[in-house]
Protein backbone atom coordinates (compact mmCIF):
# COMPACT_ATOMS: atom_id res chain seq x y z
CA UNK A 1 0.00 0.00 0.00
CA UNK A 2 1.56 3.30 -0.52
CA UNK A 3 2.32 5.39 2.12
CA UNK A 4 0.30 9.08 2.82
CA UNK A 5 2.97 11.62 2.46
CA UNK A 6 4.77 11.98 5.80
CA UNK A 7 2.98 9.46 7.29
CA UNK A 8 3.74 5.64 8.02
CA UNK A 9 0.92 3.52 8.50
CA UNK A 10 0.83 0.31 9.77
CA UNK A 11 -1.47 -2.35 7.36
CA UNK A 12 -3.83 -5.38 8.19
CA UNK A 13 -4.91 -7.51 5.68
CA UNK A 14 -7.77 -9.53 7.01
CA UNK A 15 -8.60 -12.82 6.51
CA UNK A 16 -11.13 -12.96 3.72
CA UNK A 17 -14.22 -14.32 4.21
CA UNK A 18 -16.35 -16.13 6.67
CA UNK A 19 -18.74 -14.84 5.17
CA UNK A 20 -22.83 -14.50 6.33
CA UNK A 21 -24.58 -16.04 2.73
CA UNK A 22 -21.83 -17.73 1.08
CA UNK A 23 -24.71 -19.40 -0.70
CA UNK A 24 -25.33 -16.14 -2.44
CA UNK A 25 -21.61 -14.86 -2.99
CA UNK A 26 -19.10 -17.64 -4.43
CA UNK A 27 -15.51 -17.76 -4.22
CA UNK A 28 -13.70 -18.31 -7.10
CA UNK A 29 -10.37 -18.54 -8.97
CA UNK A 30 -10.06 -17.32 -12.22
CA UNK A 31 -7.23 -15.77 -14.50
CA UNK A 32 -7.01 -11.52 -15.26
CA UNK A 33 -5.83 -10.40 -18.59
CA UNK A 34 -2.10 -11.47 -17.71
CA UNK A 35 -3.17 -14.96 -16.97
CA UNK A 36 -1.93 -14.35 -13.41
CA UNK A 37 -4.25 -16.58 -11.25
CA UNK A 38 -6.81 -13.93 -8.56
CA UNK A 39 -8.99 -14.87 -6.15
CA UNK A 40 -12.50 -13.06 -6.03
CA UNK A 41 -15.84 -13.36 -4.29
CA UNK A 42 -18.75 -13.04 -6.84
CA UNK A 43 -22.47 -12.33 -7.13
CA UNK A 44 -24.58 -11.77 -10.23
CA UNK A 45 -28.14 -12.30 -9.63
CA UNK A 46 -29.34 -9.28 -11.61
CA UNK A 47 -32.46 -11.10 -12.91
CA UNK A 48 -34.66 -10.65 -9.60
CA UNK A 49 -35.35 -7.56 -8.31
CA UNK A 50 -34.86 -6.97 -3.88
CA UNK A 51 -31.62 -8.55 -4.00
CA UNK A 52 -30.05 -8.78 -0.23
CA UNK A 53 -26.83 -11.08 -0.52
CA UNK A 54 -24.33 -9.84 1.83
CA UNK A 55 -20.61 -11.23 2.25
CA UNK A 56 -18.75 -10.37 5.68
CA UNK A 57 -15.10 -10.17 6.72
CA UNK A 58 -13.90 -11.89 9.80
CA UNK A 59 -12.85 -10.47 12.79
CA UNK A 60 -10.08 -7.81 12.48
CA UNK A 61 -7.99 -6.05 15.45
CA UNK A 62 -7.81 -2.39 15.58
CA UNK A 63 -4.10 -2.33 17.24
CA UNK A 64 -4.84 0.44 19.16
CA UNK A 65 -6.24 2.28 16.18
CA UNK A 66 -9.02 4.90 16.67
CA UNK A 67 -9.62 5.12 12.80
CA UNK A 68 -8.82 2.89 9.89
CA UNK A 69 -9.00 2.84 6.06
CA UNK A 70 -10.77 0.13 4.03
CA UNK A 71 -9.27 -0.43 0.58
CA UNK A 72 -11.46 -2.54 -1.95
CA UNK A 73 -10.26 -3.51 -5.37
CA UNK A 74 -13.22 -4.85 -7.49
CA UNK A 75 -14.84 -5.42 -10.55
CA UNK A 76 -18.58 -4.82 -11.36
CA UNK A 77 -20.54 -5.19 -14.85
CA UNK A 78 -22.61 -2.51 -16.80
CA UNK A 79 -25.45 -3.33 -16.53
CA UNK A 80 -26.41 -1.98 -20.47
CA UNK A 81 -24.46 -5.09 -21.47
CA UNK A 82 -26.94 -7.48 -20.43
CA UNK A 83 -30.72 -7.93 -21.84
CA UNK A 84 -33.60 -7.68 -19.49
CA UNK A 85 -32.29 -6.28 -16.81
CA UNK A 86 -32.27 -2.93 -16.53
CA UNK A 87 -35.42 -3.02 -14.04
CA UNK A 88 -33.83 -5.32 -11.56
CA UNK A 89 -29.60 -4.61 -12.10
CA UNK A 90 -27.67 -2.69 -9.96
CA UNK A 91 -24.32 -0.86 -10.33
CA UNK A 92 -23.81 0.05 -6.64
CA UNK A 93 -23.40 -1.97 -3.47
CA UNK A 94 -23.15 -0.64 0.10
CA UNK A 95 -20.23 -0.88 2.57
CA UNK A 96 -20.87 -1.30 6.18
CA UNK A 97 -18.64 -2.38 9.44
CA UNK A 98 -19.30 -3.72 13.11
CA UNK A 99 -17.76 -2.69 16.41
CA UNK A 100 -17.01 -6.25 18.84
CA UNK A 101 -14.70 -6.82 21.84
CA UNK A 102 -14.51 -10.33 20.19
CA UNK A 103 -14.92 -12.43 17.50
CA UNK A 104 -18.66 -12.66 17.12
CA UNK A 105 -18.23 -15.96 14.77
CA UNK A 106 -21.92 -16.46 13.05
CA UNK A 107 -23.27 -15.30 15.06
CA UNK A 108 -23.37 -11.44 13.56
CA UNK A 109 -26.65 -10.07 12.06
CA UNK A 110 -27.74 -7.68 9.55
CA UNK A 111 -29.40 -5.20 11.85
CA UNK A 112 -26.14 -5.14 14.10
CA UNK A 113 -24.19 -3.64 10.97
CA UNK A 114 -23.48 0.57 10.24
CA UNK A 115 -23.55 1.73 7.08
CA UNK A 116 -20.32 3.46 5.51
CA UNK A 117 -21.23 4.50 2.18
CA UNK A 118 -22.53 3.20 -1.04
CA UNK A 119 -19.68 2.42 -3.93
CA UNK A 120 -20.24 2.53 -7.85
CA UNK A 121 -17.54 1.55 -10.00
CA UNK A 122 -15.62 4.45 -11.70
CA UNK A 123 -15.30 1.68 -14.69
CA UNK A 124 -17.76 -0.92 -15.23
CA UNK A 125 -16.97 -3.85 -18.10
CA UNK A 126 -18.87 -5.26 -21.16
CA UNK A 127 -18.82 -8.43 -23.10
CA UNK A 128 -16.28 -6.85 -25.07
CA UNK A 129 -13.98 -7.47 -21.57
CA UNK A 130 -14.82 -10.26 -21.05
CA UNK A 131 -14.34 -11.66 -24.89
CA UNK A 132 -10.99 -10.28 -23.76
CA UNK A 133 -10.10 -11.17 -20.20
CA UNK A 134 -9.61 -7.79 -18.97
CA UNK A 135 -10.09 -6.92 -15.68
CA UNK A 136 -11.21 -3.19 -15.28
CA UNK A 137 -9.93 -3.14 -11.57
CA UNK A 138 -11.85 -0.35 -9.34
CA UNK A 139 -10.03 0.37 -6.20
CA UNK A 140 -11.83 2.86 -3.69
CA UNK A 141 -11.03 3.55 0.01
CA UNK A 142 -12.92 4.76 2.80
CA UNK A 143 -12.59 5.83 6.13
CA UNK A 144 -13.85 3.60 8.86
CA UNK A 145 -14.53 5.15 12.72
CA UNK A 146 -14.51 6.33 15.72
CA UNK A 147 -12.99 3.15 16.53
CA UNK A 148 -13.82 2.33 20.52
CA UNK A 149 -13.65 -1.65 20.88
CA UNK A 150 -11.11 -3.99 20.69
CA UNK A 151 -12.07 -4.60 16.49
CA UNK A 152 -14.46 -4.75 13.79
CA UNK A 153 -15.70 -6.69 11.26
CA UNK A 154 -16.64 -5.19 7.14
CA UNK A 155 -19.14 -6.13 5.46
CA UNK A 156 -20.32 -5.81 1.75
CA UNK A 157 -24.13 -5.43 1.19
CA UNK A 158 -24.95 -6.60 -2.65
CA UNK A 159 -28.62 -5.28 -4.25
CA UNK A 160 -28.14 -6.35 -7.20
CA UNK A 161 -25.21 -5.68 -8.74
CA UNK A 162 -23.17 -8.35 -11.36
CA UNK A 163 -20.04 -7.81 -8.77
CA UNK A 164 -16.42 -9.11 -8.10
CA UNK A 165 -14.73 -8.47 -5.37
CA UNK A 166 -10.81 -9.08 -5.72
CA UNK A 167 -9.20 -7.06 -2.64
CA UNK A 168 -9.43 -5.80 0.48
CA UNK A 169 -6.89 -3.93 2.71
CA UNK A 170 -7.04 -2.56 5.95
CA UNK A 171 -4.53 -0.26 7.46
CA UNK A 172 -4.44 3.08 9.84
CA UNK A 173 -1.95 5.83 9.47
CA UNK A 174 0.19 7.09 12.33
CA UNK A 175 3.14 10.15 12.79
CA UNK A 176 6.57 8.56 12.85
CA UNK A 177 9.23 9.26 15.51
CA UNK A 178 10.77 12.68 14.97
CA UNK A 179 13.48 15.15 16.27
CA UNK A 180 12.33 18.65 16.18
CA UNK A 181 14.05 21.70 17.85
CA UNK A 182 16.36 19.44 20.19
CA UNK A 183 12.68 17.55 21.38
CA UNK A 184 12.07 13.85 20.69
CA UNK A 185 8.55 12.86 19.70
CA UNK A 186 7.61 9.29 19.60
CA UNK A 187 5.55 8.04 17.10
CA UNK A 188 1.86 8.51 17.84
CA UNK A 189 -1.55 7.00 16.29
CA UNK A 190 -3.71 9.55 14.38
CA UNK A 191 -7.33 10.43 16.03
CA UNK A 192 -10.44 9.44 15.32
CA UNK A 193 -11.89 11.60 12.54
CA UNK A 194 -10.44 13.29 9.79
CA UNK A 195 -10.07 16.53 10.82
CA UNK A 196 -8.58 15.47 14.42
CA UNK A 197 -5.24 16.66 15.79
CA UNK A 198 -3.02 14.88 18.15
CA UNK A 199 -1.46 16.51 20.55
CA UNK A 200 1.68 14.82 21.67
CA UNK A 201 4.49 16.17 24.30
CA UNK A 202 8.23 16.30 23.11
CA UNK A 203 10.83 15.08 25.13
CA UNK A 204 14.59 16.96 25.46
CA UNK A 205 17.38 15.47 23.98
CA UNK A 206 20.65 14.27 26.05
CA UNK A 207 22.03 17.61 27.47
CA UNK A 208 19.26 19.58 26.53
CA UNK A 209 16.61 21.19 28.81
CA UNK A 210 12.93 23.04 27.95
CA UNK A 211 13.18 26.58 27.06
CA UNK A 212 9.32 26.02 26.57
CA UNK A 213 7.10 23.19 26.23
CA UNK A 214 8.11 21.20 22.79
CA UNK A 215 4.53 20.29 21.47
CA UNK A 216 3.57 18.75 17.85
CA UNK A 217 0.06 17.86 16.40
CA UNK A 218 -0.63 14.41 14.79
CA UNK A 219 -2.46 15.09 12.23
CA UNK A 220 -5.10 12.22 10.07
CA UNK A 221 -2.85 12.04 7.40
CA UNK A 222 0.37 11.25 9.74
CA UNK A 223 1.98 14.45 9.58
CA UNK A 224 3.01 16.82 12.02
CA UNK A 225 2.13 19.75 12.21
CA UNK A 226 2.61 22.75 14.20
CA UNK A 227 5.54 22.79 16.11
CA UNK A 228 5.55 24.99 19.53
CA UNK A 229 7.93 25.57 22.07
CA UNK A 230 11.66 23.78 21.97
CA UNK A 231 14.66 22.78 24.12
CA UNK A 232 18.50 24.03 24.08
CA UNK A 233 21.36 22.48 24.58
CA UNK A 234 22.97 22.98 28.67
CA UNK A 235 25.93 25.21 29.44
CA UNK A 236 28.35 23.02 27.84
CA UNK A 237 27.20 21.96 25.07
CA UNK A 238 25.93 22.99 21.67
CA UNK A 239 23.55 22.05 18.86
CA UNK A 240 24.93 19.75 16.32
CA UNK A 241 22.41 17.53 13.37
CA UNK A 242 19.48 17.50 16.27
CA UNK A 243 21.65 16.62 19.25
CA UNK A 244 23.59 18.44 21.83
CA UNK A 245 27.17 17.71 21.80
CA UNK A 246 30.16 18.83 24.35
CA UNK A 247 32.16 21.55 23.34
CA UNK A 248 35.92 21.13 23.99
CA UNK A 249 39.09 23.90 24.08
CA UNK A 250 39.07 25.45 20.65
CA UNK A 251 35.31 25.08 19.50
CA UNK A 252 35.29 21.56 18.50
CA UNK A 253 32.90 18.68 19.32
CA UNK A 254 33.81 16.09 21.64
CA UNK A 255 33.93 13.92 18.99
CA UNK A 256 36.99 15.21 18.00
CA UNK A 257 35.74 17.07 14.31
CA UNK A 258 32.82 16.98 11.85
CA UNK A 259 30.71 14.17 11.73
Amino acid sequence: MPRAPGSNPDHHHPSFPPSLSLSQWDSINEMDEFFQPIHTYQVCNVMTANQNNWLRTSWIQRHGAHRVYAEIQFTLRDCNSMPGVLGTCKETFNLYYLQSDRDLGSTTRESQFVKIDTIAADESFTNVDLGVRRLKLNTEVRGVGPLTKRGFYLAFQDIGACIAVVSVRVYYKKCPTMVRNLAAFSEAVTGADSSSLVEVRGECVTHSEERDTPKMYCSAEGEWLVPIGKCVCSAGYEERKDACLGKTRGGEDGFGGEY
